[in-house]
């Protein structure tokens, strides 16, 4: 695979709704995603409950498509396991695959009969044990679930790089500059198409506001210059303005375009839309996000 910094596309789809795709109507709509354009699929990979068998479904249905697993916890995950998995997928479809990894928390850890431990002590032993399977996944295969400049270190020196949640443009900028060109940081960017701040900000709260709450993420924003003030239950309107793009197309376009100019390699955008919308995958919204494509690159890396 060559080199992740050149070789993504600058705007990605992540979707909950991507999972279970041996469903034919997941099947369909990555499928569609890719005839749209999108040349980057994420899912989440949770506990990893049947997280790499969707891969398969997704790499079928998107042939033109990398698909990357964002992120999955490492507890109960058997790294030669995995290994040979992701060598049985480069077999069949090319090496279209990244696998992201992540700490998650000690009540998974426990759930598994693991010990938590230190996080960035337990994730380096996870890659060590990647490193020393039969079938390798390569550290240009993987990258980490970070938001902490700690495991974002640990990512740049032992994976192709790290895939934060939560974050702004301005947390891209200081790492960019902080890391320098070549690590992959490509941010999550939640997405609400409608221009009503009331409903905008309702759905961004359904969508990613039990987060806030998480210490990680708390610590991460509050390097950011967020207070207390900000980090109630749901976040304040002025946090959840920052974090989640809502709007027109345009107004998101904007919005993805500073995480762009700021380093970001890749804008995995989530669409999050109202409660009251009919279940199901939100493809209108994918729709019409496919309109922000031919507009949108990546900053030229600073020497």
């Amino acid at each position: 695979m060559e080199d992740l910094r050149t070789s993504l596309p600058a705007v990605g789809v992540w979707s909950m709704e991507l999972r279970g795709a041996a469903r034919p109507e997941v099947r369909e709509a990555a499928a569609e995603l890719d005839e749209l354009g999108f040349r980057a699929l994420w899912t989440p990979g949770l506990d990893g409950n049947g997280a790499v068998d969707d891969l398969d479904h997704l790499l079928t249905a998107a042939p033109h498509a990398t698909v990357a697993l964002g992120v999955l916890g490492i507890w109960g995950q058997e790294p030669v396991a995995l290994g040979d998995r992701l060598a049985s997928l480069d077999a069949v479809h090319g090496a279209r695959t990244l696998l992201g990894f992540g700490v998650s928390n000690a009540h998974s850890a426990a759930q598994v009969g693991q010990d938590y431990g230190r996080p960035v002590e337990s994730m380096a032993r996870y890659l060590d044990a990647l490193d020393g399977a039969p079938a390798p996944v390569r550290p240009e295969r993987r990258f980490l679930g970070a938001v902490g400049p700690k495991m974002a270190d640990l990512a740049v020196s032992r994976t192709a790089g790290w895939h934060p949640f939560l974050v702004t443009p301005e947390y891209t900028a200081i790492h960019r500059e902080r890391v320098g060109p070549q690590p992959m940081i490509a941010p999550h960017l939640a997405v609400v198409l409608d221009r009503d701040a009331d409903r905008a900000r309702a759905a961004a709260r359904a969508g990613i506001g039990m987060f806030i709450g998480f210490p990680a993420y708390r610590a991460n924003l509050a390097r950011l210059g967020f207070t207390e003030e900000d980090l109630v239950p749901g976040g304040s309107d002025r946090l959840i303005d920052a974090l989640v793009a809502w709007g027109d197309l345009d107004v998101v376009g904007q919005r993805v375009r500073e995480h762009l100019d700021a380093g970001a390699d890749q804008v995995a955008l989530h669409v999050l839309r109202p409660e009251t919308a009919r279940p199901g995958l939100p493809l209108p919204q994918w729709r019409e996000l496919a309109g922000l494509l031919p507009g949108l690159r990546r900053a030229a890396p600073a020497n």
